[in-house]
């Protein structure tokens, strides 16, 4: 009697092992699954990120042969850079000069010209270094280049299609999602116009309230009078006025 117990548990065991394996390859099998449509996002930001990461603001400046100095459009251009410089720069300016070029001399010349531009518009000497280089093809004009590091928005590359879009032998086609290019140009186009791409990943500090504004707005609130800003000469340049 004692053997006859022994067998039917054993045999239950055996049983309750059994659907433990069976219930154990039904999830493995749905969480393969699972792994397999969270590869390809839905979402686009997912696909195409925007991530920000260090590059260079180059500004080339082309000097003549024959000519020592700057003209008057690449003084503006130097004084711009500078300008530019202040607000966004993450480290010094790197004025890169051509060497062994048939313009090299006049590059030379003009180099100290470029340098006094930035010193005067507010970039310290020491934030200023000169390296020369070499142009790889002799037959194109080396140029100046004025180079220095800053924070910039990326996405992509785009023109990325790993799948077809037609029928095909993918489960992918199966379950209605978006193809995986679809989104990335509006994610390049987007980090390419950002003025700031710090923007991207919080909001800017605020800055004080203009007290002068503030102070007029709040005299007329306490004498009942409207807050509404009154313009000169507000009844002209309607569209009603054009023809008049």
């Amino acid at each position: 009697m004692t053997f006859v117990r022994t067998i039917v548990k054993g045999g239950r065991v055996a049983s309750r092992l059994a659907a433990v394996a069976s219930l154990a390859a039904m999830l493995a099998g749905c969480y393969t699954a699972a792994e397999k449509i969270e590869a390809v996002p839905s979402d686009y930001r997912q696909r195409h990120p925007i991530t920000l990461q260090e590059g260079n603001r180059t500004v080339e400046l082309f000097i003549g042969r024959s000519r020592g100095g700057l003209t008057p459009t690449q003084r503006a251009d130097v004084l711009a850079f500078a300008h530019v410089w202040k607000r966004e720069a993450t480290g010094g300016v790197l004025i890169e000069v051509p060497s062994g070029t048939p313009n090299d001399r006049a590059a030379d010349g003009a180099m100290h010209e470029v340098q006094s531009i930035l010193i005067a518009a507010g970039v310290p000497g020491g934030a200023i270094a000169v390296r020369p280089y070499r142009s790889v093809d002799p037959n194109k004009l080396a140029t100046m280049k004025l180079v220095y590091p800053k924070i910039t928005a990326e996405a992509g590359p785009c023109g990325l299609w790993p799948h077809d879009l037609g029928p095909a032998d993918f489960p992918a086609y199966d379950s209605n999602k978006p193809y995986w290019n679809l989104g990335c140009a509006t994610q390049r186009n987007l980090a390419a116009m950002v003025d700031n791409p710090a923007d991207l990943v919080q909001p800017r500090g605020e800055t004080p309230a203009y007290t002068a504004r503030r102070t007029v707005v709040l005299d007329k609130y306490r004498k009942g009078e409207s807050t509404a800003t009154a313009y000169p000469n507000e009844s002209k340049a309607k569209i009603s006025d054009v023809g008049n």
